[in-house]
């Protein structure tokens, strides 16, 4: 026998349009109310005076709800038909709770908007239609309610069931139902009302048990983001170590090929249990753990994933945010990002826009305010393993953490990303945390600093963590007062490649730019730092002179200075250089390739080995 299907599904609209006394009928009409529950609700009904029973009490719980008749919080409720299972997500209406409204849309597949049939189309109605949409929701059921106080007028139901239709328009191609409906009364609730002949639909409840069930989209494959690492106490290498978490897309079987992220191995599925019990395939949202063929070094927030359909791997994505804080949103500030089973730290790069929920229009800001939609660029320290949101709800979504008080900021979903490579290693860091450093030496006004600067854009724009220590400026700074005799010049680099080593072991590229004239100290720092390439920016002393960017060459020949490279104290160029650029006869775009390729090729290398 078939298992009963479950719709999740939200009630949202304005104040007052009757959201939380509809879904009470509901639930009482369909005979999901305990007698116990029954008897409360004719105690409480009176103390409001409306006569009758108050089926807004069914979810309106807290205290402060049923003082003021309002919806607060969002109110879960379960029910069932023989034909379908349900879940309720009863939402409130006033604009101050929109990110309650949206926290309960991020998990439905239908919402059911009310309209006040005397007010008809209201901004807070067209906010929730396209908040909805926003998160996703692609079908509609549209009861206009009241009806009773307009005398159930045909007229009046097709003038706002056009008025909604002209709204929705603007959003794309929803499935639309509309429904005539009095919650108090229970007209087209659960049973076709008498007192609106003209109606000839099926009602509230025969749409919610016929409505197809669809998500945001179609997911691409599987994705099993791993919670955990469960270690076995039996001696079978096969079965020593299982991966658990819980199914976010796809399907799973043994012996199907996974690509495990981010070290990019592609193994198969030896096992799937589900507790102790074995499972011959496992769907969404099934919690499992899973053994593979291969042992490889996977850990809590890492991904199994179809190797036919990779998620994108990248730090930098754009995304429409949700800001729910109190506090205005603070660009290039730090936050962590809490992406599937993992929290990676991160800032919001960029506020592109701040999006009007009412009419879907963007205008330009420079922050948000709470309840406010804006699409933002995310940049975050180590990649994501993600798919936009319309594909995929897990991990398409993610939220922004503060880091001092651990209070949730925003919640976001990641949009398309034009030009996108699917598990791309090249232009993004697959591998753990592998940090490099890419130092340039040679003379004053060979072109270190305009390779290395040009080689730093393309990393950065490539989607890599990447900092540029140029010798300039740290002798502006951390070297400040060192002077240029060999001791001095000594120190100021091992100060550099100590930064340098720093930020190598927080898997950051350092690009360093220093004339670094002795082949000792480069050597010590080389040792020091491990993961090290050393770029030799060649070029003929009268080349440099000639071209005297800073007027060194030129005070040195006129005896103004003294102990300047080449000219008074020597400089030792490398023996071996991983790249070495001859500036006189390539161009910067030559140069700055040739070390891209060889930045690449250790990337790709380390990866491997990692693997």
């Amino acid at each position: 026998m078939p298992a009963i299907e479950l719709l999740r599904f939200l009630s949202a609209g304005s104040v007052d349009d009757g959201k939380s006394t509809l879904i009470g009928r509901l639930l009482h009409d369909t005979g999901s109310i305990y007698q116990d529950q029954f008897a409360s609700l004719q105690k409480a009904s009176p103390m409001n005076g409306n006569g009758g029973i108050d089926f807004s009490l069914v979810t309106d719980g807290l205290r402060a709800e049923r003082e003021q008749g309002i919806t607060i919080d969002v109110a879960y409720r379960y029910f069932a038909t023989a034909r379908r299972k349900f879940i309720i997500a009863d939402s409130p209406g006033h604009e101050q709770y929109t990110r309650n409204m949206a926290t309960a849309a991020s998990t439905a597949n239908l919402a059911v908007l009310l309209m006040d049939a005397r007010k008809g189309l209201l901004p807070q109605t067209c906010r929730h239609a396209a908040i909805a949409w926003l998160l996703g929701i692609r079908s509609f059921i549209v009861a206009i309610n009241k009806m009773d106080l307009v005398e159930f007028r045909e007229e009046v139901f097709r003038d706002i069931a056009g008025q909604f239709t002209g709204f929705v328009s603007k959003l794309g191609s929803p499935r639309l139902h509309f429904v005539p409906t009095c919650s108090l009364s229970g007209d087209n609730v659960v049973t076709r009302s008498a007192r609106t002949p003209w109606f000839d639909g099926p009602t509230l409840l025969e749409h919610l048990e016929t409505a197809p069930i669809v998500g945001n989209g179609v997911p691409r494959g599987l994705r099993f983001p791993v919670q955990s690492v469960l270690r076995s106490a039996t001696s079978s290498p096969l079965s020593s170590r299982r991966y658990a978490g819980q199914i976010a897309s796809g399907i799973m079987r043994p012996g199907d090929l996974v690509t495990a992220l981010p070290s990019g191995r592609t193994t198969r599925i030896t096992s799937i249990r589900v507790g102790d019990q074995e499972m011959e395939s496992a769907t969404p949202p099934l919690s499992v753990s899973v053994a593979l063929e291969t042992e490889l070094d996977i850990g809590r927030g890492d991904m199994l994933a179809s190797p036919d359909s990779l998620p994108q791997v990248t730090r930098r994505l754009p995304a429409i945010l949700l800001w729910m804080s109190e506090l205005p949103m603070k660009p290039g500030s730090p936050y962590l990002i809490k992406h599937t089973t993992r929290f990676v730290c991160g800032s919001i790069a960029r506020l592109i826009a701040v999006i009007d929920p009412t009419t879907l229009e963007r205008r330009p800001a420079k922050t948000l305010g709470m309840n406010e939609f804006g699409h933002v660029e995310i940049e975050t320290h180590q990649p994501l393993y993600s798919d936009p949101y319309g594909e995929n709800r897990v991990t398409g979504a993610f939220i922004v953490v503060d880091p001092i008080s651990n209070e949730t900021q925003a919640a976001g979903m990641i949009e398309p990303e034009s030009g996108r490579q699917n598990g791309s290693v090249i232009g993004e860091e697959t591998g753990r945390s592998q940090g490099l450093t890419v130092w340039f030496t040679g003379l004053s006004s060979a072109g270190k600093s305009s390779i290395g600067q040009a080689v730093y854009e393309k990393l950065w724009a490539r989607g890599h963590k990447v900092e540029w220590l140029d010798g300039d400026i740290v002798r502006q700074h951390l070297s400040k007062g060192l002077g240029y005799d060999k001791k001095d010049r000594d120190e100021n680099i091992r100060r550099i490649g100590f930064v340098a080593e720093l930020l190598t072991r927080n898997g950051v590229i350092v690009i360093v730019s220093a004339i670094s004239p002795y082949r000792a100290v480069r050597e010590e720092v080389r040792k020091r730092t491990g993961n090290f390439l050393e770029v030799y920016v060649s070029a003929p002393l009268a080349v440099c002179e000639q071209r005297d960017l800073k007027g060194i060459y030129r005070r040195a020949r006129a005896g103004e200075i003294h102990g300047v490279t080449g000219v008074d104290d020597p400089y030792e160029p490398p023996l071996a250089p991983e790249v070495e650029c001859h500036t006189d006869s390539e161009t910067l775009a030559e140069s700055t390739a040739r070390v891209l390729r060889r930045v690449e090729e250790w990337l790709l290398a380390r990866t491997a080995q990692s693997s």
